[in-house]
């Protein structure tokens, strides 16, 4: 199907109700950015992402994927030692010999990353330039770029925001004349991106494109013809950078569950014209079968209480999901940062006894968990231990991350990443 931008029909743009939002400014348990790595080295296939940190950023990252000392992933650390802490070194002369000796190791690089860190931000090394420079010694066959994983800047998920606002202004701009077209934008399993590339396919939409893409030459070009839709509602920056490349955004709940799923992809459908007949040709299938996948679960949540911590940004679209699709009551939903814009559609459809708090106060949430006593708790690794301790049932934030959770075939499994918390403290009483 090929359309003009002016052919488009855009969403008209929605805000969110005026309901109450607590604020909070203190103490929080969050992961830093760092951790988008995790995800991000395994989608884009000829990329690196070299740190430049501590022994304790390289403990991190080996402890959270779970890299065997004999494997080659495509991160590492360029690790920063006292002398370059204070100053005795020149860190850039240091990083500069660091990134020679890995692109003759691995020449199948083509897109580096040089990510920042607590100790980098804390000297001031200037990694931007360091890119800049790099990327004029090392290009065409390598394109460098830079990014802020530090958690002084960032946390979580934000990390992948920061890469991806970093990529965009390096994408391809439309060819001349270029028919209007969709750019998904979030790091998606492959399994997922196929899922939704074939549903457009079949509705006539196409071909879309990805960001980020598979492989570094293949990232997509962007301007005023691209409307993009989010699959992660974490990714601010990255939408203010689209748009700064002229793109537009249409505005949609985000793919979870059979809901979900069903209106993201309407939001598309209607902007490029799909009928209605087609539509729900397409769609009908995988969607009953989503909605089979769910009802599984929904006898064993139903009508029981969750309440999140913030950790990953995805809090407002999976409470929507939990309460819509599986009758489950939210009685907090916390989250780091309330981008109102883009979770308008699933803040508004969360019902108005759910308190939605925007950033943290550690010890007064934990106070306010504790009194109400949720059947679940959904929260970060260094909270959910002692909440067990003291017999609630939690679910790992971290693992709806790392988990394809996005479309119809995932639904079934989403449902049961929150039903398997409780099936287990069951057995664990018996």
């Amino acid at each position: 199907m090929s359309l003009t931008r002016d052919e488009i029909n855009l969403p008209q743009v929605t805000g969110c109700n005026e309901r109450p939002v607590l604020k909070q400014r203190g103490q929080h348990e969050v992961f830093c950015g760092l951790t988008g790595i995790m995800w991000l080295h395994r989608k884009i296939q000829d990329a690196f992402f070299l740190i430049v940190g501590s022994r304790t950023c390289a403990h991190l990252m080996q402890s959270a994927a779970g890299v065997m000392i004999f494997a080659e992933p495509r991160f590492g650390t360029a690790i920063m030692e006292e002398r370059d802490l204070a100053g005795i070194a020149d860190m850039h002369d240091e990083l500069d010999s660091v990134v020679e000796k890995l692109l003759a190791r691995r020449p199948e690089i083509r897109l580096l990353f040089l990510v920042g860190s607590c100790p980098s931000e804390v000297i001031k090394l200037d990694l931007g330039r360091a890119a800049e420079r790099l990327a004029v010694e090392h290009s065409p066959d390598v394109r460098i770029l830079n990014y802020s994983g530090s958690g002084i800047e960032t946390t979580f998920t934000q990390g992948e925001d920061a890469c991806l606002a970093a990529l965009v202004p390096s994408l391809p701009p439309e060819p001349d004349q270029a028919p209007a077209a969709l750019m998904v934008v979030g790091a998606l399993a492959d399994v997922v991106e196929d899922q939704f590339a074939r549903l457009f396919e079949e509705m006539g939409i196409g071909p879309v494109r990805f960001l980020p893409a598979r492989l570094a030459d293949d990232m997509p070009s962007v301007g005023p013809n691209t409307v993009y839709l989010l699959a992660q509602p974490f990714l601010t920056d990255t939408a203010r950078a689209l748009e700064e490349r002229g793109a537009t955004l249409l505005q949609a709940p985000f793919p979870l569950g059979a809901e979900g799923t069903t209106a993201w992809l309407k939001t598309a459908a209607d902007a490029f014209g799909v009928d209605e007949a087609t539509f729900n040709a397409v769609i009908e299938k995988p969607k009953q079968r989503a909605e089979r996948a769910i009802e599984l679960h929904r006898d064993k949540l139903e009508g029981k209480s969750v309440f999140f911590f913030p950790d990953s940004q995805l809090e407002i679209p999976l409470a929507r999901f939990l309460g819509n699709e599986l009758g489950m009551v939210a009685t907090e939903v916390g989250t780091p940062y309330l981008n109102k814009r883009l979770l308008a559609h699933d803040l508004n459809a969360l019902p108005e006894s759910a308190h939605v708090s925007e950033g943290q106060d550690v010890d007064l949430q934990l106070d306010r968990c504790r009194d109400e006593r949720p059947d679940i708790v959904v929260c970060g690794l260094g909270l959910a231990n002692p909440l067990e301790v003291e017999g609630i049932t939690t679910k790992w934030s971290i693992e709806l991350v790392f988990t394809p959770i996005q479309g119809y075939e995932q639904a079934g499994d989403l449902a049961e990443l929150f039903a398997r918390p409780l099936n287990r403290r069951t057995r664990l009483e018996v």
